[in-house]
């Protein structure tokens, strides 16, 4: 059985080929949401700092405004998850992304008044757009078969790379259209970014029916359609019974958190041994690369060899990336080629973390644990890139990589010994 658009209701049965065309269709319209709505965060997002400063009067405030909307993606996580388990994947998506809108239009009109605190709010609910980002590869996986369930997962993370790349460089002829208005110029990116959040809700609203989750809900066993397995506690408890997805939120927290943190101090590191503004961009463009690119390659790894393999690989990519980078030096092609492993190592962990805590917990409880997910992560990375500058300037960014790489030891150890304990599930996919 499956769910009428936008109920509970029960519909006209699927057959499997039924099941694969409605997935096919759900893939593309998330594909195509997450083109539109990946552009509207980088096209604003690299400007935050900018309009900090110039509204603040202040540098040391800068790094204010993109934590405020770290903090706003990690805070909507919950709510969000709270909603889709309770109406399904549509409404919470077009929810966040109406927020999000919202939060780019505070953003503006804190520009205009010149109001910090206001841009601090404005900047937390912008951050929902990007919790939309994130949710929407668990609403791919909804309805996948649970062999290309990590597939299904990469090629929604593969479609965030156009507004990645794109994004960035689409900021300065944002700023320029509103040239002579009352608007500034650096808020200009973020008038767009609510046009591309609206309009991306639109997409997600129209054409995501039947609703993903709720047809999932409605094919599953009669005895995983209970209600009360769909709460949050319903989901605490799935994980807190679950190795392997205790397993999984570790990966994506610490890969997340690793990647976060060394990332935003590569730019500076590269500055001290005389990088260029080019140099630096070329950098993290290759990085941005590294992450979204080659996800597809990644989900074929995690359903071929098996959750916990991949895993292993994250750990490995990530180390090694830290290796290099902390020890580049004035070397630019070593921390090139570092930033390039961080983002394939972090793509590998996002990749088959997110799989795992997919299959690791019952069907109800999944938009739960996925939305405590996703709070975990960006938690984490906000209290990871915080701590990242303190010890930039304590220690040296050397010493960041250090401490990064030693953050994957409990995970690389986690992940050997779920592998040892659970060999089944380390050897193959289980739903």
């Amino acid at each position: 059985m499956t769910a009428s658009p936008g109920t509970d209701r029960p519909a006209p049965p699927l057959g499997l080929p039924d099941v694969a065309r409605l997935q096919r269709r759900t893939s593309w319209v998330l594909i195509a949401g997450q083109i539109l709505g990946g552009l509207g965060v980088p096209i604003s997002i690299a400007l935050a700092p900018v309009l900090a400063t110039e509204i603040s009067g202040t540098e040391a405030l800068s790094g204010l405004a993109s934590t405020a909307a770290v903090i706003g993606t990690a805070l909507v996580s919950l709510p969000l998850a709270a909603l889709m388990t309770a109406r399904g994947r549509r409404p919470g998506l077009v929810l966040a992304y109406a927020i999000g809108a919202v939060g780019a239009g505070l953003v503006v009109l804190a520009a205009t008044i010149r109001n910090f605190p206001l841009l601090m709010l404005g900047m937390a609910a912008f951050g929902a757009a990007s919790s939309a980002n994130l949710q929407a590869r668990f609403a791919a996986a909804d309805l996948a078969a649970p062999d290309r369930r990590a597939r299904a997962i990469s090629v929604v993370v593969w479609a965030s790379t156009l507004g990645a790349v794109l994004g960035p460089n689409l900021s300065a002829p944002a700023s320029r259209s509103f040239a002579g208005t009352a608007i500034p110029e650096t808020a200009g990116p973020f008038v767009w970014a609510a046009v591309v959040f609206l309009l991306t809700g639109t997409l997600i609203g129209v054409l995501l029916r039947p609703d993903p989750l709720l047809t999932a809900r409605a094919l599953a066993a009669p005895a995983e359609q209970t209600r009360e397995g769909r709460s949050l506690r319903a989901g605490f408890a799935a994980v807190k019974a679950s190795p392997r997805a205790r397993l999984a939120l570790v990966t994506v927290a610490v890969s997340h958190t690793v990647m976060v943190s060394i990332m935003v101090m590569t730019p500076m590191d590269l500055g001290h041994h005389g990088a260029g503004l080019e140099l630096v961009g070329l950098v993290i463009s290759i990085h941005i690369a590294g992450m979204f690119a080659f996800s597809p390659l990644m989900g074929w790894l995690a359903d071929r060899l098996g959750r916990l393999s991949v895993i292993g690989l994250a750990a490995g990519l990530l180390s090694v990336a830290a290796l290099l980078a902390g020890t580049a030096g004035p070397s630019h092609g070593r921390s090139m080629l570092g930033l390039f492993l961080l983002g394939l190592g972090w793509s590998a962990g996002m990749v088959s973390g997110s799989a795992l805590l997919t299959d690791s917990v019952p069907q109800p409880a999944r938009a739960a644990v996925q939305g405590l997910s996703d709070l975990t992560m960006n938690a984490s990375a906000g209290v990871g890139g915080a701590a990242a500058g303190l010890v930039m300037s304590q220690a040296g960014y050397g010493w960041l990589n250090a401490v990064g790489a030693a953050l994957l030891l409990p995970m690389a150890a986690l992940a050997l010994f779920t592998a040892r304990r659970h060999p089944v599930a380390a050897k193959g996919v289980t739903g």
